[in-house]
């Protein structure tokens, strides 16, 4: 099979086909494992190229102020603090009441200085990487802007702010995805969690009722645009996997192993319906493992993810700071050599 551009690649495994070989790329790579495996790199994007990822990961741009000690006021209103990893977590919240939400105004999707990574992006990799741009569905954007166990309270207590907020969710992100779509972007992938490690985070029922409506408008106009979508999201999904792939989403990201998430299984049940994105375990496995135990399980995921094509290699959520740089190249160094289709 003659070598395909890494777009090529990764669009050949979202249609459900075989490309040259696996594509690999990671939504997260911490910079600690970054700097240990290419010292002096510049950022994410500049490690990406140097590790031959076939995608570029692009986030829109908000704006942030300080509001205290490792704390910033978002564009959204919810403020964060930053962690040891590469993301921050949200500790206050703006709403608490549908009051709250009805006085509430959410950022202009359409301000062009948001999509300035986006620009930037398409105009140096269209036509050789993937450019995938990080929207949102359902989950998260309710979840920022009532906390989660706000949230959580909510779905019980107050679903009409639940559907409000999902509402919300939709409308804005369908307005950003237009944005990207006319920019040239094909590519996007929502990073909205919607379980742990023994279950969704709410009831399958309560799922279906608040926020499986909106999941499946959401998709729908992001298949109108023309866009693919990676749908991420942790933990043990069984409980509503049907129902996400039922949304028409292009890929389910990434089949997490250590909630009993087996890649075999989905393979069987659901390959001929999505893609699917994973998934060596980087909570154990990856973190204290061995190198040649990383090998190992990589062969075991590529024998189940790559018959028939539409798979993607990564690891099983991100490559967080505990993960060991040598246990990473491992990984990528068995996908070069066990990860090409005949």
């Amino acid at each position: 099979m003659p070598e395909m551009t890494s777009e090529e690649r990764v669009l050949r495994a979202l249609q459900r086909q075989e490309p040259d070989r696996v594509p690999h790329f990671e939504w997260v790579v911490d910079r600690r494992v970054r700097e240990a495996l290419f010292p002096g790199c510049k950022n994410y994007t500049d490690f990406a190229l140097q590790m031959g990822h076939d995608a570029i990961i692009v986030d829109l741009i908000y704006k942030k102020e300080r509001v205290g000690t490792n704390r910033w006021l978002t564009e959204w209103g919810y403020v964060s603090q930053d962690t040891d990893e590469e993301h921050g977590v949200e500790v206050e919240s703006p709403i608490n009441s549908m009051r709250d939400f009805e006085c509430y105004k959410a950022p202009d999707a359409h301000m062009p200085e948001r999509f300035a990574a986006v620009d930037d992006a398409v105009q140096n990799f269209s036509g050789r990487k993937a450019v995938i741009v990080h929207l949102n569905d359902v989950f998260s954007i309710p979840r920022y802007l009532m906390g989660m166990q706000g949230l959580i309270m909510a779905i019980v207590r107050e679903p009409g702010l639940v559907k409000a907020l999902v509402e919300m969710s939709v409308t804005i992100n369908l307005e950003l995805a237009k944005e990207v779509a006319a920019r040239g972007v094909k590519i996007v992938y929502t990073g909205d969690d919607y379980a742990y490690n023994k279950g969704p985070f709410m009831s399958p029922k309560h799922f279906r009722e608040l926020f499986y409506p909106g999941l499946c408008r959401v998709m729908q106009g992001y298949k109108e645009l023309g866009l693919y979508v990676i749908k991420h999201t942790d933990g043990n999904l069984w409980p509503i996997i049907d129902m996400i792939i039922d949304s028409g989403i292009d890929c389910l990201d990434p089949i997490d192993p250590q909630a009993g998430m087996d890649l075999g299984e989905v393979k069987a049940r659901y390959g001929r319906q999505v893609a699917l994105k994973g998934n060596v375990d980087c909570a154990q496995l990856m973190t204290f493992g061995t190198p040649q135990e990383v090998i190992e399980v990589t062969k075991h995921t590529l024998k189940q993810g790559m018959p028939g094509g539409g798979f993607i290699l990564s690891s099983s959520n991100s490559i967080h700071s505990g993960v060991k740089p040598e246990n990473y190249a491992a990984m990528l160094h068995t996908l070069r050599e066990y990860g090409r289709y005949a």
